[in-house]
């Protein structure tokens, strides 16, 4: 970080100090001013990338979270950002910072994440998740790992577009950050100065739930004024089109064992007598679901809050891809019942994220197991309350005849029940929308459109889930705009950013911070 920050000295002097364009740049030509900028110094930005990587973020570890936390307060000073941690007793701070511009009449807020998903190394294909590898395309298109290139005065290190960075965040969320932060440093080199004020806010427990974030945030309000948050969390549009996106869904995840015999049994002595926990969990949440994948569970539908004309139109104008993501993904019948990918993102889900009841494989076992666990998340839309959905949830488990608990069965129970689950709630949080009319999320668009030639799709909700009903909460509309490629292996092993998505991040941040005004 020493050796970036000596890097940077020039570029980084505050924006009085510069000679500034007598007029301000058009979106297009701040694009070519940051790609200008990014090809002389991808070297650096890739391995300040690398740097971040290789700091175990996994939001139970707290001594490396705050390892994390510290590393971005380094990356943040050395743009001159002020910079305050915001602790969380025994976990990671929330990171914030700011950076003034003297003409700005508008603060936009940023939000991302520098946690990541748990790992499993004997998963990854070069078992490190923590180690980032350079390849020469995806995995999956048969990417060879190739080492970083060497740069020098006399030989520039150039990376190709389609190479890509393996590590757990790589995509979700290290590199928007790091795209920010360059963004920033491409517009001081370039001496174009921001449209807006600048903050940020850098969670450590966003994969973890966000179960203190909000408690935080109303602990600092007086840091929080802003006029729009953007958030970075997600991936552009399956089409590989970059993405503006006005909402997304809430979630809670559900836990449910279901028990056997104390102990596992062998399945020749006790097979076809011993009930089969594994068997019983198969039917409790096949009856879930029909097979078009619509959930059955009573009044699972009855709160979702319809969408309004406009979002319904931009429903309509979003990419007809389902028949390319078919073909991608080796699906001959998706669920749905012939709706599109896009249609069906704006409805409440039930998946089920993990199963497990004794051994397969190598280790299979000749047993009747003693229990079986399943771990549920459910994606919530506009209208719909975390609690309730997990109500309906276990009051559905109920009526299949389960005598349901949230601690483990005594021996009494299991000898009065036949049918016995343990529900657990691991909490969640509702789903959040901002109006696609406001003066600011027009405004936004507009940016986004010419930064990238007309070729953004603009989506009134994204699948996935990001804490922004924290920030609706405090009065700050929000936007997503996301960088990374949609194959990142989010939250899975092999993680990976296609560079190509972390370059064209840098621009359209760039245009944003230089050109927003509403």
């Amino acid at each position: 970080m020493r050796n970036i920050a000596v890097a940077l000295l020039i570029a980084l002097l505050p924006y009085p100090a510069q000679a500034q364009k007598s007029t301000a740049p058009t979106p297009a030509q701040v694009v070519q001013e940051v790609r200008d900028y990014r090809m002389d110094n991808e070297d650096r930005i890739v391995r300040e990338l690398s740097e971040f990587l290789a700091i175990p973020n996994i939001a139970s570890d707290t001594p490396n979270i705050q390892r994390n936390a510290a590393h971005l307060v380094e990356m943040l000073e050395a743009r001159g950002i002020e910079t305050h941690l915001l602790p969380i007793s025994g976990r990671g701070p929330v990171v914030f910072g700011k950076l003034l511009s003297p003409e700005a009449k508008r603060t936009v807020i940023f939000y991302a994440h520098y946690d990541g998903q748990p790992v499993d190394p004997a998963a990854w294909t070069d078992g490190k998740p923590f180690e980032p590898v350079l390849r020469d395309a995806a995995i999956e298109a048969g990417g060879k790992r190739i080492p970083f290139p060497e740069n020098s005065a006399q030989h520039r290190a150039v990376y190709n577009d389609n190479w890509r960075i393996y590590a757990r965040s790589a995509s979700d969320d290290k590199s928007p950050i790091v795209a920010l932060l360059a963004a920033i440093d491409a517009l001081r080199a370039k001496k174009i100065p921001l449209a807006v004020n600048l903050k940020v806010i850098l969670e450590g427990e966003e994969e973890a739930g966000s179960p203190n974030l909000q408690r935080t945030l109303e602990l600092h309000k007086n840091l929080l004024g802003g006029d729009l948050l953007i958030t970075g969390d997600g991936p552009v549009h399956q089409s590989g089109r970059p993405l503006v996106f006005f909402g997304n869904r809430g979630e809670t995840g559900i836990d449910v064992t279901v028990y056997g015999p104390v102990r596992a049994l062998h399945s020749g002595h006790y097979g076809n007598w011993a009930p089969n926990p594994a068997m019983e969990l198969s039917r409790l949440l096949a009856a879930m679901k029909d097979a078009d994948g619509r959930v059955l569970i009573e009044g699972y539908y009855d709160d979702v809050a319809p969408l309004g004309d406009l979002e319904k139109k931009a429903l309509a104008e979003m990419p007809a891809n389902d028949a390319d993501l078919e073909r991608e993904l080796g699906i001959a019948k998706p669920e749905g019942g012939g709706k599109k990918l896009v249609e069906l993102l704006t409805q409440p889900s039930l998946n089920i994220r993990g199963l497990r009841s004794a051994y397969v494989g190598d280790q299979a076992q000749n047993v009747v197991p003693d229990r079986a666990e399943a771990s549920l998340d459910a994606r919530l839309v506009r209208g719909e309350d975390p609690q309730q959905k997990f109500d309906q949830i276990a009051l559905f488990i109920r009526k299949q005849g389960y005598w349901v608990i949230d601690r483990e069965p005594t021996m009494e129970e299991r000898r009065t029940y036949p049918l016995i689950a343990k529900v657990i709630n691991q909490g969640g949080y509702r789903a959040s929308r901002t109006p696609m009319d406001l003066p600011v999320s027009k405004a936004l668009v507009q940016v986004v459109q010419a930064a990238t030639g007309g070729t953004a799709v603009i989506a009134p909700t994204l699948g996935g889930t990001v804490p922004t009903y924290i920030f609706e909460d405090l009065g700050l509309p929000w936007i997503g705009v996301p960088i990374v490629n949609y194959d990142n292996h989010q939250h899975s092993s092999d993680e990976n950013l296609r560079l190509g998505h972390l370059w064209r991040g840098m621009e359209i941040y760039g245009a944003i911070l230089a050109g927003l005004n509403w």
